[in-house]
C-alpha cells in the first residue's frame, strides 16, 4: 500500500511538472508573439515605441505650490503661471521615454503657446550642466527647471518618469498621466483647456 502512495504521489508530481512546464512554454510563446508585434516599430536609438502612448486621467485638484530655481538661477513658481494653462512635465535626462516625447512636447508648444499655454518641464537631480546640454540638443524653448531636490515628484506625488499634468487657467490640475504621451493624446486631451 505505501508503495501504490507513493507511485501515485510521484504520477501527480510528474503532472503537475509537465502542466507547469507546458504554462511556461505556452507563456514563453505568447512574449515572442508579443515581441513580434512590438520590436518592429522600436526607435533603435531609445528602445522606445513612439506609436504609444500615455492616456491622461481626468483628476481635479489643486496644484501644489512649487517653487524652484530656473536654469539661470532666478527664482519661479506654478503660481506665477495662474491664468495660463500649463502641462508640468517631470522628467530627466537619462529617461529614454523622456527623451522620446521632449520632440513632441516641443512642436506641441510651438504651436499653441499662442493661445496662453506653457509647458514647465522640472528635471530630476542631474547636474545643471547636463540639463543645459540637453535643453540646447533638444531645441527646447519652453520653460525648464532644475529639481535637485525632487520636490515636484513629492509635491505631485508620482515619483515616476516622465510624469505629467495639466493646470488650467484657475490653478486646478485637471489631467495627469505617467508615461511619454503622443501628438494625438494631446491634441484630443489637452487643447480642449486651451479653448475655455
Amino acid at each position: 500500500m505505501m508503495v501504490k502512495t507513493g507511485g501515485a504521489r510521484r504520477e501527480r508530481r510528474s503532472r503537475g511538472q509537465l502542466l507547469a512546464m507546458a504554462l511556461i512554454g505556452a507563456g514563453l510563446l505568447v512574449l515572442g508573439v508579443v515581441a513580434l508585434v512590438i520590436l518592429p516599430k522600436l526607435d533603435i536609438s531609445t528602445g522606445v515605441d513612439s506609436s504609444i502612448s500615455a492616456v491622461p486621467a481626468q483628476v481635479n485638484y489643486s496644484a501644489p505650490s512649487l517653487a524652484l530655481n530656473d536654469l539661470r538661477g532666478e527664482p519661479v513658481s506654478l503660481e506665477d503661471y495662474r491664468g495660463t494653462v500649463v502641462l508640468v512635465n517631470n522628467w530627466a535626462t537619462w529617461c529614454p521615454p523622456c527623451k522620446e516625447e521632449m520632440p513632441t512636447l516641443q512642436a506641441y508648444f510651438e504651436d499653441h503657446r499662442d493661445q496662453g499655454f506653457t509647458i514647465i518641464a522640472i528635471e530630476a537631480g542631474e547636474p545643471l550642466a547636463e540639463i543645459q546640454a540637453f535643453v540646447e540638443d533638444y531645441g527646447l524653448t519652453f520653460p525648464v527647471w532644475p529639481d535637485p531636490g525632487l520636490k515636484a515628484t513629492a509635491a505631485f506625488r508620482n515619483p515616476g518618469l516622465p510624469s505629467s499634468y495639466v493646470i488650467d487657467r484657475q490653478g486646478n490640475v485637471r489631467l495627469a498621466w505617467a508615461g511619454a504621451i503622443n501628438r494625438q493624446m494631446l491634441e484630443k486631451h489637452v487643447t480642449p483647456f486651451l479653448e475655455e
